[in-house]
Parts: C-alpha cells; structure tokens; sequence
C-alpha cells in the first residue's frame, strides 16, 4: 500500500472595489495604491477552483470572498502550486500575502 502524498496550494481571489468602503480592510492596507487590485489569498488542500466556489457557497468560507469575491487569480500573483507540506503552504501564502501588499494591493489574508 502506497500512501497518497498530500498537495496544498496557494490561492488569491480577486475582490470587487467595493471592499474598500470596509474600515477594517482599509486599516489592513495603509498603503494601498488607488486602482490596484484588492485580493484576498489564502491556502488549502482544495484546488484553487474548488476552494473558490466553496467560499461563493459559503462553506467554511471567508466573510469578504464571500460578499466581495469575483474570479480566481492565476496571473502575476507568484504562486508556484502545489506545495508538499502544511509548513511550506503557510509560509507561501504568507509571503504571498506580503509581496502584493508591498506592490500596493489591496489584501486580507488569515
């Protein structure tokens, strides 16, 4: 019997501009920069597609993907799925997180 090796990936969900009326998001980002995208990024065992329609449908989701969530970014965002270990996912989300802040986005992140 062969044990199965888990993956965990890396997401960003792309947030529509209106999470930036929420105080507590803005507070998060005091630098955004005005017309860069607001996201939030996170990790899971679920592929990034499915971790998505699971926030939409409100399972286990997080309160702005939920209201604010509008597609799935691929492009620019530096993730390098997937990842063999809990360990290493974390650290990459978290490093994701602080990259795009640092470009100016606009992020929340767990």
């Amino acid at each position: 019997m062969s044990s199965v090796k888990r993956k965990y990936f890396v997401y960003v969900i792309n947030l529509k501009k209106d999470i930036l009326n929420i105080k507590k998001f803005k507070d998060k980002n005091p630098d955004y920069i005005e017309g860069k995208p607001c996201v939030y990024v996170g990790q899971s065992v679920h592929e990034p597609k499915v971790r998505f329609k699971q926030h939409l449908d409100g399972y286990k989701a997080n309160r702005y993907v939920k209201k604010f969530g509008n597609f799935l970014r691929k492009k620019n965002t530096g993730v390098k799925n997937p990842y063999s270990s809990r360990k290493a996912v974390e650290k990459a989300e978290a490093d994701t997180a602080e990259r795009l802040r640092k470009r100016g986005h606009g992020v929340w992140s767990n």
